[in-house]
């Protein structure tokens, strides 16, 4: 009579199965892929590089130097558009600058060198016809950084001008194609995935959506009362609203989600002059920051097909003061790697 095999060999196989198992669940735990989401002109970029300087430190000069072609375009770009929008919108200004603002019209902004237009640029930056045409920005595409590299022309026009940290972010690139950003967080390595935001770069989004521990959504807040760059006829956060609808509910709709409700600082400024009701009818609260903020930030949790998971985590932000990112950082923090451990199924 034979003797029952007690299957040692099978035990044993089993035995490296489940610790190969268990090594990758731990590896698992210490990898993380952020992926950055969000319509153009949200702030994405800019919580990127905000993430490189907490997490990874400050640019060195040599990356700073980087930016310097980029902000000088962004200036010459302001005030041209500015001269622009005050001549479509029928604004006058004034008889002295108007060989400035002629000046600028014909102006290549590619190919234009700063020093040769900084006292035309000045001059007409201090117009009141410009200011106006400014302050009616939401009638024509400007970039939300005019003001700050305006403001900034003495130093930006300098020869051997080199960007500052703020500048940096403050800085408009428009993110084409995919951007990985890696950096570690405690033990743990990073992958930030910023994609482009436009109509025409979403369609490169799905190629990025394997293995996201965390998405990261963001929506500016000041561009309520905004048409779309692309179209120049869709409401910007209208936009925002069907994208992260789609985020949500067809894309990842079991995944965590954080919603940087961005750019608090412009919405803050212009809450009072420009009725959010404008855009939603239904908001019945006042003109202030705090009550509009909140109607906003509802509008997004309420596209959640799946609110009963309490997935969603919104924060509002202003991308580009590093130091409140900081705060608001160290709370993402914490969700990420309670999400990171579920996902690897040590929680």
């Amino acid at each position: 009579m034979g003797n029952c095999a007690g299957g040692g060999k099978g035990d044993g196989q089993n035995r490296a199965i489940e610790k190969q198992l268990k090594q990758d669940r731990n590896k698992a735990a210490l990898e993380m892929k952020l992926l950055l989401l969000g319509a153009g002109q949200s702030g994405k970029s800019t919580i990127a590089k905000q993430f490189k300087i907490v997490n990874n430190g400050n640019y060195d000069d040599e990356e700073l130097s980087d930016y310097r072609e980029a902000i000088i375009e962004n200036l010459l770009s302001a005030i041209k558009s500015l001269v622009q929008g005050a001549e479509e919108m029928g604004i006058k200004i004034g008889e002295e600058v108007q060989g400035a603002a002629n000046k600028i019209s014909e102006m290549i902004v590619i190919h234009a060198n700063i020093g040769d237009y900084k006292d035309d640029i000045k001059a007409l930056w201090a117009d009141k016809g410009i200011q106006e045409a400014f302050s009616r920005s939401k009638e024509f595409q400007l970039n939300d950084n005019a003001k700050y590299c305006l403001d900034n022309i003495d130093r930006i026009a300098e020869p051997d001008y080199v960007p500052t940290q703020v500048d940096v972010l403050h800085t408009r690139v428009r993110t084409t194609g995919v951007i990985e950003i890696s950096f570690q967080l405690g033990n743990r390595k990073v992958r930030l995935v910023d994609v482009g935001g436009q109509r025409a770069e979403r369609r490169k989004w799905m190629g990025c959506f394997d293995e996201v521990t965390a998405v990261l959504f963001c929506v500016a807040l000041s561009e309520y009362d905004l048409k779309l760059l692309e179209d120049n006829e869709t409401n910007r956060t209208q936009e925002s609203m069907k994208i992260f609808q789609e985020v949500t509910s067809k894309w990842f709709p079991k995944s965590t989600i954080i919603l940087f409700l961005n750019k608090r600082d412009l919405f803050e400024e212009k809450i009072s002059v420009s009725p959010l009701k404008n855009t939603f009818p239904d908001y019945e609260g006042p003109n202030e920051f705090q009550p509009a903020c909140d109607f906003i930030r509802d509008k997004f949790l309420a596209l959640d097909p799946n609110a009963e998971l309490n997935r969603v985590y919104p924060h509002i932000t202003c991308a580009t003061d590093t130091d409140s990112i900081r705060v608001v950082f160290a709370a993402v923090q914490e969700t990420l790697i309670k999400t990171n451990l579920e996902a690897a199924g040590l929680m």
